[in-house]
């Protein structure tokens, strides 16, 4: 008999891929060592950065058929070579001092790699884990939270010590490895496989299991209102998660009176809060179920939105930005599970790399739009208003979703809806 793997040494690679690909949210310290060694603009910089999250969402769509196809140990290992060889070749590009090629390397080829790696393990974890979906997906995915805290002070010492071109090479080399290594442990468990005692716990009645509302293809997926309702949901949690991260340390000195220094620090620790949110949120969601999730969302950060432009004290503020940051990590890492129980695991890599072109698209609305209204109004409240309607519209969403869903399971159970209507008049 082939011996099953240890389904949790399968979450701690997928961690491993997370928490190196992650490390691009770190990329700020290498924003003022490239300005003053080479005299290149803050927004020739940051078009690294930008570059790479576009092409994350891009690969993640075009190769998540891939995925599926060649499964998860290939596809971290095509990750590994990609995002490799895109940081140990931005390093290349700074011994040169040539821009366009820090954009080829970072941004197109470490941007690829993202995709495929953010994508490569997540499917293979939901049929892993199917006691606790939100739980695994949730491990991996804080990861990548927590990727920057963990990276960025490695980055500065190496910056330090090593220079940067040396601090590329270190790094992309050191990155390869771990993503070597934790892809190769990576596999889809058996056909009907199922955690020991977790078949009897089902039969007995101990654990109640839904079934999966349907088992759809990527392709057919894509072709149902539940793929726009959830692309949008994740779009406006995202669009105005970034708005806020973009603008925290300004909010925080212009608000409250923050020093530069203390609202830095307080940016810094907000991360833990994005990182903890993401296993915290997907946890709560194997009991609560995710659309009582995401509505929770929407419903707490319109109340939020709504009161932080109007908030003066500076422990509330940083109350009301921590859970801000929680429902920002905690909806990436909800939605994979979201996912499974509405199309299956049959095509979720693939569904998965669809729907984060939303995160794409929101990664350049929020913060231009952010911005776009500081410059036209002197100040961040107005777009927080703004994102406070948005929140009000994804909750309508959050519903839509949920009368999209009832009504297929009474299909699947042939009740006829009109004819409940009928029978509910007559009572």
């Amino acid at each position: 008999m082939k011996k099953t793997k240890n389904r949790w040494l399968i979450a701690l690679s997928a961690v491993g891929i997370h928490i190196s690909i992650g490390s691009v949210y770190a990329w700020s310290n290498f924003t003022n060592p490239l300005i003053e060694e080479f005299g290149w603009t803050t927004s020739q910089v940051q078009l690294t950065f930008s570059i790479a999250i576009l092409f994350l969402g891009l690969s993640a769509a075009f190769l998540g058929h891939f995925v599926e196809k060649y499964g998860p140990r290939k596809a971290g290992l095509l990750a590994a070579t990609f995002f490799g060889i895109g940081v140990t070749g931005s390093g290349l590009a700074i011994s040169m001092g040539s821009l366009p090629m820090l954009y080829i390397f970072y941004g197109m080829l470490g941007g690829i790699g993202l995709g495929v790696g953010y994508i490569a393990p997540v499917s293979t974890l939901v049929k892993w884990f199917p006691d606790r979906r939100g739980l695994a997906t949730g491990l991996a995915i804080m990861g990548f939270g927590f990727a920057a805290a963990i990276s960025s002070p490695i980055m500065e010492y190496l910056i330090v010590n090593v220079g940067l071109t040396n601090t590329f090479y270190i790094l992309g080399i050191s990155y390869f490895t771990i993503m070597l290594l934790s892809s190769l442990y990576l596999e889809k468990p058996e056909e009907g496989w199922a955690p020991p005692g977790f078949i009897e716990k089902v039969r007995s009645g101990k654990t109640e299991v839904k079934k999966d509302l349907a088992q759809l293809t990527a392709n057919q997926a894509v072709k149902t209102k539940r793929f726009y309702y959830l692309w949008l949901m994740l779009f406006i949690n995202v669009t105005c998660g970034i708005a806020i991260l973009s603008a925290a340390k300004p909010l925080a000195i212009d608000s409250i009176g923050m020093t530069t220094v203390q609202a830095a620090a307080l940016v810094g620790v907000l991360g833990i809060f994005n990182g903890a949110g993401r296993l915290g949120w997907a946890a709560i969601s194997d009991y609560i179920g995710r659309p009582n999730t995401y509505t929770t969302f929407f419903v707490l950060q319109l109340v939020l939105f709504a009161v932080l432009p109007f908030t003066t004290n500076a422990i509330m503020f940083q109350i009301i930005l921590a859970v801000i940051y929680t429902c920002y990590g905690g909806g990436f890492a909800s939605i994979p599970a979201f996912i499974g129980d509405i199309f299956g695991t049959k095509q979720l890599g693939a569904i998965h790399g669809y729907i984060l072109t939303a995160w794409s698209a929101a990664g350049v609305a929020g913060p231009m739009f952010a911005a776009w209204m500081k410059d036209t109004t002197g100040s961040y409240e107005s777009s927080l208003l703004f994102f406070a309607g948005l929140f009000a519209v994804a909750f309508v969403i959050s519903l839509l979703i949920r009368v999209d869903m009832k009504r297929l399971r009474n299909e699947q159970e042939g009740i006829d809806p009109s004819a409940m209507a009928q029978a509910a008049a007559t009572k």
